[in-house]
């Protein structure tokens, strides 16, 4: 599994400071802190595609809102179906806060 090979002290480290985080301000200080602006904004975009896709959009209308190149979105979408199931697990916990506060 390609998650054993992530394993190690350092992005333990890294993961924990993560999951210490309490706010969404308190997310845009570290990002900010530890990440380029560039990096975050790959990110993002990569969780907005994987959002689409679980939505059932195309490729070309993804790559049109989201300016994401079609390389980046066959990569999100071979993620979705042999990944980890990272996303999977995040874009349903966001459903539900989501669910939860309307």
């Amino acid at each position: 599994m390609q998650i054993d090979k992530l394993r190690g002290d350092q992005l333990d480290q890294l993961f924990d400071a993560v999951l210490s985080l309490q706010t969404r301000e308190e997310c845009y200080q570290f990002f900010d802190d530890i990440a380029t602006m560039n990096e975050i904004h790959s990110i993002s975009q990569r969780l907005q595609v994987a959002k689409m896709l679980n939505e059932g959009r195309t490729y070309s209308h993804i790559e049109k809102e989201t300016k994401a190149s079609t390389a980046t979105i066959s990569r999100v979408r071979r993620c979705i179906d042999y990944g980890s199931g990272g996303y999977e697990i995040v874009l349903n916990r966001m459903e539900t806060a989501k669910d939860n506060n309307d």
